[in-house]
């Protein structure tokens, strides 16, 4: 008997070992699943059953502690396998991204864990969609550490036939589709499980045939944009394709500078009101004085240039800095000089008249660290990030050009944030200027995708955007997310094209983000239901017995 006993033994460890790994590979699964419906990739359908082995593992693995490992194992390979290529900017800054953001991303699944077990099985689904969507509002606002590249309203930024109708929702309505056909299809697995195909099955077929079709197909068909008349004034966008790892040497200044007219006035003609040059385009290694630009030699050739062509306005990226008598709330203090640097941009002409706009949404551990994370300073500095970092623009001010282009500034980095680009609109920009360097990611998925979000924010504020980038991909994006002259990576080039200047307000644009407010506002209150009855337990279970954990044995 006992030998029977000593051989089974083994067979029950490695069942248990099995179930171990069985969890593990799932969890690598879903974080596969998403990665591999993520934009530049043709599997997007994926995203609309990509979370349901997280959600079944949710269910099967009791332990919140077992269940919270495995969604970060998922998340974590979601994050590094979608952006990677972070690394060729920005080591500790890449580390730091995929470690806070997988983390960051359990949140929601641990608050739907605890929520379901207090709360019952429907309403845990109801909170799952509220604090995901909860989760992603405020990841895009500036808190910090925002990192919103993977807002899963994003993952249709390729297939912009299907989301015309984010002119309404903004991202968020892409998000709330994604989770409800994640869970739809969820329960549509549970129910063929448990009674096959029952009328019950059906019903939840046929919600989530619907759930995909409305959307994509019928409220499509309802929102046509009609473009307006066309314009008589061209815009002309340069991709200097520069090197930025060049960028920085000794003495290549005029070189680039002259690389940058040359390119420039291939293109330009008798109707071309506005030029764009991408982000830094003029830099210098200790920085431009945006007090001086006209005493900096350097910059001749520059004024020469918008002399040969009076009727053009420029747009272009600037390293810069302004010196001040004192000093202020965010300024540093090199050999008694108080300063303010910045990642920027100016809006000028031959005339001399200037306006310029300075980066406001920073690069968490790259361009700025947060306050909380000060204490890391010299070694993000040591690793090419900063600890000072720029002085960022808190207002949302739109740059008037003399031929009736209101322009919306959008620095890299900002033009992932919907609800940022659309306070532009409303404030009367007509166009958006996307200006970036994507070179620092070198040949990688990261250029195409961040093209790729541009067409989110056109088809949100119906407006035109132009996009010059550096390296690639500049293009022209008209207010439906169609790409227009794209420009390969790694490729010199100048294009031309009449824009129509916006004249209308969308509903999103009006009223910003009012389903992520609504939503927060039940994921709140279902926060507070749950803390609630948590503390009825905890405090009072022993006067009113009926008080039971939901899941004790006795309850």
């Amino acid at each position: 008997m006992s030998g029977r006993m000593h051989l089974a033994r083994p067979d029950l460890t490695s069942s248990i070992n099995m179930k171990k790994f069985s969890n593990l590979f799932t969890a690598i699964a879903c974080g596969l699943l998403l990665f591999a419906a993520w934009p530049v990739s043709p599997l997007t359908p994926l995203i609309f059953f990509a979370w349901v082995p997280l959600l079944w593992l949710e269910e099967k693995v009791k332990s919140r502690k077992k269940f919270l490992g495995l969604t970060y194992i998922a998340m974590f390979v979601w994050n590094v396998s979608t952006t990677w290529w972070i690394w060729n900017a920005s080591a500790p800054g890449a580390v730091a991204a995929f470690v806070a953001n997988s983390f960051l991303m359990c949140l929601p699944w641990l608050g739907y864990k605890v929520a379901k077990k207090w709360l019952g099985q429907n309403i845990g689904y109801l909170s799952l969609l509220a604090f995901w969507i909860c989760f992603e509002w405020i990841h895009l606002t500036d808190w910090g550490l925002s990192w919103p590249w993977l807002t899963l309203g994003n993952v249709f930024a390729t297939h912009p036939e299907w989301v015309q109708w984010y002119e309404f929702t903004g991202t968020s309505g892409g998000t709330l589709w994604v989770m409800s056909s994640n869970l739809l299809i969820f329960i549509l697995i549970k129910e063929y499980r448990s009674n096959g195909r029952s009328r019950a099955y059906f019903k939840w077929l046929g919600s989530w045939l619907l759930l995909l079709l409305i959307p994509a197909v019928l409220i499509n068909q309802l929102i046509k944009w009609k473009s307006g008349p066309v314009s008589t004034t061209n815009i002309v966008v340069v991709q200097p394709n520069i090197d930025p790892y060049e960028k920085v040497s000794t003495g290549s200044f005029e070189e680039q500078l002259n690389k940058l007219i040359v390119t420039t006035e291939k293109q330009i003609n008798a109707e071309t009101g506005l030029v764009i040059w991408p982000e830094t385009a003029l830099y210098l290694p200790n920085g431009i004085n945006e007090g001086e630009m006209k005493q900096n030699f350097l910059l001749n050739p520059f004024w020469a240039f918008l002399q040969r062509h009076p009727q053009v306005s420029l747009f272009t990226g600037i390293e810069s800095f302004r010196v001040f008598e004192k000093p202020t709330a965010s300024s540093q203090e090199y050999n008694g000089f108080h300063f303010e640097s910045y990642n920027g941009a100016v809006l000028i002409d031959s005339s001399g008249a200037k306006t310029f706009y300075h980066k406001s949404m920073l690069v968490p551990g790259v361009e700025t660290l947060p306050w909380f994370l000060k204490f890391l300073g010299k070694w993000f500095d040591k690793f090419g990030g900063t600890t000072a970092g720029y002085t960022r623009q808190a207002e949302r001010t739109v740059l008037n050009e003399k031929h009736g282009y209101r322009i919306a500034p959008a620095i890299c980095y900002e033009s992932i944030y919907g609800d940022f680009m659309r306070r532009y609109v409303k404030n009367g920009a007509n166009l958006i200027c996307v200006i970036t360097n994507d070179g620092w990611w070198k040949k990688t998925p990261g250029h195409k995708q961040h093209m790729n979000y541009a067409r989110l924010r056109a088809i949100e504020t119906r407006t035109w955007v132009a996009r010059s980038a550096n390296t690639g991909i500049s293009c022209f994006i008209d207010p439906a997310g169609r790409i227009y002259q794209p420009q390969p990576y790694d490729t010199q080039a100048a294009i031309r094209m009449p824009v129509t200047q916006g004249t209308t307000q969308t509903f999103y644009v009006k009223n910003g983000d009012l389903l992520s407010k609504i939503i927060t506002a039940i994921a709140l209150i279902l926060l507070c239901w749950v803390i609630y009855l948590k503390l009825l337990h905890r405090f009072f279970r022993k006067k009113f017995p009926a008080l039971q954990d939901p899941e004790s044995p006795s309850s």
